[in-house]
């Protein structure tokens, strides 16, 4: 790799290259030390091809998700088996990997700015801007670059747009499926919302399970599946559909209450 090669947004892959290593070293405790990261799925990230894959998955904090899949997909492509063991894996990180992301948050700081540079696709949101509700046009150009990304590697996005759990599925993902047609692979999160606040930048609380399912890659019948379809796959699979919104017997609560307790090391408040 050429010292000042780039990538099609620009980005000098040498700088990425440090940036990602950097990054991943201090981060990496918030996974496995301050918190246990449970980890399901790793074989169907060596599956993948180099290109042309979309990750969709439910959102729990700004940046703390998309830093956990960083570690979770290099260390599953360096031979880990659902595990980010021995930080060695971020010698040689995959740096054709993006994540959506809104530009007036990856705008919002020195450590945003670092992130955007490391792999973010800012684009604009076309129903919310500085905490408020607003309605504007897609921007072509935020739309191609989603593209341009998928041609050069692999793309993460939140397709709910929030961090607020059972919050419908934007359409804008819907229309970037139908026209790009990438392989889907869904992912479902949990514990992050507990752990950290909600930028994912301040751990709120220690000793807590963090788990990340990754899933078989969805079907599309392009012929004639609706953007409604589509939307409805995406929310099953990553367990955001208001079906799952169901009421649990007060015994299954507390079994797995029980069971979160045997998965924790101990539980406990940071002061």
């Amino acid at each position: 790799m050429g010292l000042f090669k780039k990538n099609p947004f620009g980005h000098i892959l040498f700088l990425k290259k440090w940036l990602i290593r950097i990054m991943g070293a201090l981060t990496h405790s918030r996974y496995r030390g301050f918190n246990e990261l449970q980890i399901e799925g790793s074989e169907i990230i060596r599956q993948l091809p180099d290109t042309k894959v979309l990750f969709v998955s439910n959102h729990q904090t700004y940046f703390a998700d998309v830093v956990a899949m960083f570690h979770v997909f290099n260390a599953s492509l360096s031979g880990r088996e659902d595990n980010i063991k021995n930080i060695g894996y971020l010698w040689n990180p995959k740096l054709n990997l993006y994540y959506i992301a809104a530009k007036e948050t990856m705008k919002s700081g020195v450590l945003a700015r670092v992130l955007a540079y490391a792999g973010s696709i800012s684009v604009e949101r076309t129903w919310r801007a500085k905490g408020k509700e607003i309605n504007r046009q897609v921007k072509m150009s935020d739309i191609t670059n989603i593209g341009k990304a998928l041609d050069d590697g692999w793309v993460i996005t939140f397709p709910q747009g929030t961090t607020k759990p059972w919050k419908p599925i934007r359409k804008g993902t819907a229309h970037i499926i139908r026209k790009y047609q990438p392989i889907v692979v869904p992912i479902v999160i949990d514990g992050f919302r507990r752990s950290f606040d909600k930028k994912g930048i301040r751990i709120k609380k220690r000793n807590i399970l963090q788990s990340m399912v990754i899933k078989q890659p969805l079907t599309f019948d392009y012929e004639n599946d609706s953007v409604e379809d589509i939307i409805q796959k995406i929310q099953m699979a990553i367990e955001q559909d208001p079906s799952f919104l169901k009421v649990i017997p007060e015994e299954e609560i507390k079994a797995q209450e029980e069971l979160n307790e045997k998965r924790r090391w101990s539980y406990k408040e940071t002061e």
